[in-house]
């Protein structure tokens, strides 16, 4: 089950009068984005990209948090709201390498939660196309792949597992590219200027 595309729309909005930032417009861009790249690939619902698209993030509804709590926070929220499909694309959606990604035994609760769905789980077409988008679309409009991981790369550095998950993500890429019949590039609005930016990586507020 999933809200409409007015309801989705309402949840993000309501999210970012409680947790104001970039991320509110950049899961936007996430759900433009996948939907005009599962409008051309077949056996795909342009509309369901799109909701689970703008939703991927709204476990940052309640306020500035690490990557297992904000996936975990959204996966909770949507359930409540019987939202299943919505809830598995939090889940799914900052875990690429999925299975792989759990080469350790996590300690926190949240991440303890998560591994268990992920080892339960097969990362579909949905999820993959969400894993893809996430990495395409910032606050400000679309960029290239290898922009979007340096910008991440400067908020947060290198990570563990980062070079494994840039390679995973370039073979879903290619896997959609191919089932489009054209390049991801050629439906993301404005990407040749908006790539070109390069606006100083955002810090969360001083209280």
């Amino acid at each position: 089950m999933l809200p409409t595309k007015e309801e989705a729309e309402k949840e993000l909005e309501i999210a970012g009068e409680l947790n104001p930032g970039p991320w509110v417009m950049h899961s936007l861009n996430v759900g433009i984005a996948a939907r005009n790249i599962a409008h051309l690939v077949p056996g795909l619902d342009e509309d369901k990209a799109y909701i689970v698209g703008i939703l991927h993030d709204i476990g940052r509804r309640v306020g500035i948090v690490n990557i297992p709590k904000h996936v975990y926070e959204g996966y909770v929220y949507c359930m409540q709201k019987g939202w299943e499909e919505a809830a598995r694309v939090c889940m799914t959606h900052s875990y690429v390498l999925m299975r792989e990604a759990f080469d350790y035994e996590p300690t926190r609760v949240e991440e303890i939660e998560i591994k268990k769905y992920i080892m339960n789980c097969t990362a579909d077409d949905y999820d993959r196309l969400i894993q893809l988008c996430d990495s395409l679309a910032t606050d400000y409009g679309f960029v290239i792949l290898e922009k979007r991981f340096v910008d991440v790369t400067r908020r947060y550095g290198i990570m563990g597992g980062y070079v494994a998950g840039w390679n995973k993500t370039f073979e879903i890429k290619e896997e959609f590219e191919k089932a489009m019949g054209s390049s991801i590039y050629d439906v993301l609005p404005d990407i040749g200027r908006t790539t070109l930016l390069s606006p100083p990586p955002w810090k969360p507020p001083v209280k």
